[in-house]
């Protein structure tokens, strides 16, 4: 199959590049499935992270208004968006410009953001008659503020680094590289532990009673404590070296 996703191996990290610069890097519904299994692909090949990056100066212009209403294109979005959110590794967007509509998106579904100077943040859905589902809106309240949400949602305001501070967990001239290069550290990180971290930040801020996700992080919770990259964790200490983990 011809892939429009571009995946490049990085050591550990893998990135994953939207390569349409001539749309803007929208998204339609082949684009949204392929991102999806190119993130599947990914992990199943033992990436410790992934890099999400966008070609050209647009990080992500939204949804491909030209295949919007095609059939299964919310699916596969909302699909491809969870998965994000839900895979074990550490996911870091590199916004180096616009991320409107389904760009915003993307970048709330990573787990960390590195922005340019010139990177904005848009959910323009009033002035098109379209919506976001209630995660979106959840997520962007829990990480821009009340505020700022507010201001996307209800005038169709587009926030800056600085109006969106809660969106910008590092800011740099070069987004990508320095993306990659946090990927390159966080993915020497113990990865039953930051997949038990990741679960518990996600889970427990959205459904903090609910059995289910209680099990899960009390599982996660439970192998950390039972791994053997924690008797490693403590071999490299006593023997004044770097951990090899091994995530088992």
């Amino acid at each position: 199959m011809t892939r429009v996703i571009e995946s490049l191996a990085h050591d550990a990290v893998t990135e994953l590049r939207i390569a349409r610069p001539e749309r803007r890097n929208a998204l339609d519904t082949e684009h949204c499935r392929d991102l999806h299994a190119a993130l599947d692909e990914a992990v199943a090949g033992g990436t410790r992270a992934v890099v999400l990056t966008g070609e050209g100066t647009a990080f992500c212009s939204g949804a491909d208004l030209h295949t919007v209403g095609d059939a299964g294109f919310l699916d596969a979005l909302y699909a491809m968006l969870q998965r994000l959110v839900a895979v074990e590794v550490p996911v870091i967007a590199a916004v180096q410009g616009p991320a409107i509509g389904a760009g915003t998106q993307l970048a709330l579904a990573a787990d960390l953001r590195v922005c340019a100077p010139q990177a904005v943040f848009g959910l323009p859905t009033a002035a098109l008659g379209l919506a976001v589902d209630p995660w979106t809106v959840r997520r962007l309240a829990l990480l821009a503020g009340g505020g700022p949400a507010r201001r996307m949602l209800l005038t169709c305001e587009r926030l800056d680094v600085v109006a969106a501070a809660g969106l910008v967990d590092r800011a740099a001239d070069d987004p990508r590289a320095a993306a990659l290069a946090w990927a390159a550290e966080v993915a020497e990180l113990a990865p039953l532990t930051l997949a038990y971290n990741k679960l518990a930040v996600n889970r427990l801020l959205e459904e903090p009673t609910d059995p289910e996700t209680l099990g899960a992080v009390a599982a996660g919770f439970s192998a950390c404590w039972a791994s053997e990259d924690l008797a490693e964790g403590r071999r490299a200490r006593e023997e004044r070296r770097a951990p090899r983990f091994v995530g088992k």
